[in-house]
C-alpha cells in the first residue's frame, strides 16, 4: 500500500503580520515559520522525510491564502519519483489566493527516475489583486551519474481555470518527443517559471516586464534555449531546455528577482534553506 500525506497551510494575518496555520496527516512536514523579510513575508520549508514517492504514493499540499497576505514556499532537497511496478506515484498541489495577496511558490526540482509512473500537478486560482510566482523543475533520469531514463512516464499538469491550461505527457519510448530537434532535442531538464496576476496588467507594465525579462535572458548562458512569452493579460512565462539542473535553478533564480524588483518593488532575499 502506498503512503498518502496531506499537508493543509493557511495563511492569514495577524496585525502587520502573515502567520500560517498548517495541518498535517502522513509523512508530510512544514518547518517553523522565518522572517527573513520582516513580519509581512512568511517563509516557509515543506518536508517529506521518506524523501521520495513510489507507486501508490499521494501527497497532496492544500494552500489558502487570506487576503494582503505573502507567503515563499520552498522545498529542502528535490522531489524524487522512483521507479515503479505500474502504480503511479502522485504529487498535486492546489492553491487558493484571496484578494491582494501574493505566492511565491518555489521547489527545488523533480527527478524522474528510470521506470518512474509519476504525475506532477499544480492547481491555483488567483483572485483579483491577486499575484504568483512560481515555477518548476524537471529532470529526466540523473544525468549527472550517467543514469538515463529509459523506461516510465511522466505527467505534468498546471491548471489556472479559465486562464491556464497544460499538460504533458513524457513517455521515455517516445524518443522522437525526447530527442528531436523540434521536441527536447536530447536535453534532459526542462523548466517554467511564471508571474500571474489575478487583475489584468497594463499594457505597458507588462511590455516592459517582458522586454527587460528578454534582455535578462540574452546575457545567460541558456539563452539559445530559453524563451519568455506573454500569452494573455495576467500571464507571463518563461520556459527553459538544459542537460543539467543547476543552470536553470541558477537563472530562474535571477529572473525571480528581477520580476520581484520590477513587479512588486520587493529585494531577492532567497529562502535560507538553499544557502545550506
Amino acid at each position: 500500500m502506498g503512503w498518502h500525506g496531506h499537508l493543509e497551510l493557511h495563511y492569514r494575518r495577524q496585525g502587520a503580520r502573515t502567520i500560517a496555520l498548517d495541518r498535517h496527516d502522513g509523512p508530510l512536514r512544514v518547518l517553523q515559520r522565518l522572517y527573513p523579510e520582516g513580519e509581512g513575508i512568511c517563509h516557509h520549508v515543506l518536508v517529506h522525510p521518506p524523501g521520495g514517492i513510489v507507486g501508490g504514493d499521494t501527497l497532496a499540499v492544500d494552500v489558502r491564502q487570506d487576503p494582503g497576505t505573502h507567503a515563499v514556499i520552498t522545498t529542502p532537497s528535490a522531489t524524487r519519483f522512483y521507479r515503479s511496478a505500474g502504480p503511479v506515484a502522485v504529487q498535486q498541489v492546489r492553491a487558493h489566493v484571496a484578494q491582494d495577496a501574493r505566492l511565491e511558490w518555489l521547489p527545488l526540482e523533480s527527478i524522474a527516475y528510470n521506470a518512474c509512473q509519476a504525475r506532477n500537478e499544480l492547481h491555483f486560482d488567483l483572485a483579483p489583486g491577486a499575484q504568483m510566482l512560481g515555477w518548476d523543475m524537471l529532470a529526466l533520469g540523473l544525468p549527472a551519474a550517467g543514469l538515463a531514463f529509459e523506461q516510465g512516464c511522466v505527467t505534468q499538469h498546471v491548471e489556472w481555470p479559465g486562464v491556464w491550461l497544460e499538460r504533458g505527457h513524457l513517455d521515455a519510448r517516445d524518443t522522437l518527443l525526447l530527442d528531436s530537434p523540434v521536441g527536447l532535442a536530447g536535453q534532459r531538464v526542462m523548466g517554467t517559471v511564471w508571474l500571474a496576476t489575478g487583475s489584468a496588467w497594463p499594457a505597458a507594465q507588462r511590455a516592459e516586464l517582458l522586454e527587460l525579462t528578454r534582455t535578462h535572458i540574452a546575457a545567460s548562458p541558456l539563452a539559445a534555449r530559453v524563451g519568455v512569452t506573454s500569452p494573455n493579460e495576467r500571464l507571463i512565462v518563461c520556459r527553459s531546455l538544459a542537460p543539467m539542473v543547476e543552470p536553470v535553478f541558477a537563472l530562474w533564480q535571477s529572473i525571480r528577482a528581477l520580476w520581484r524588483q520590477q513587479a512588486w518593488g520587493l529585494a531577492p532575499v532567497a529562502p535560507r534553506i538553499w544557502a545550506m
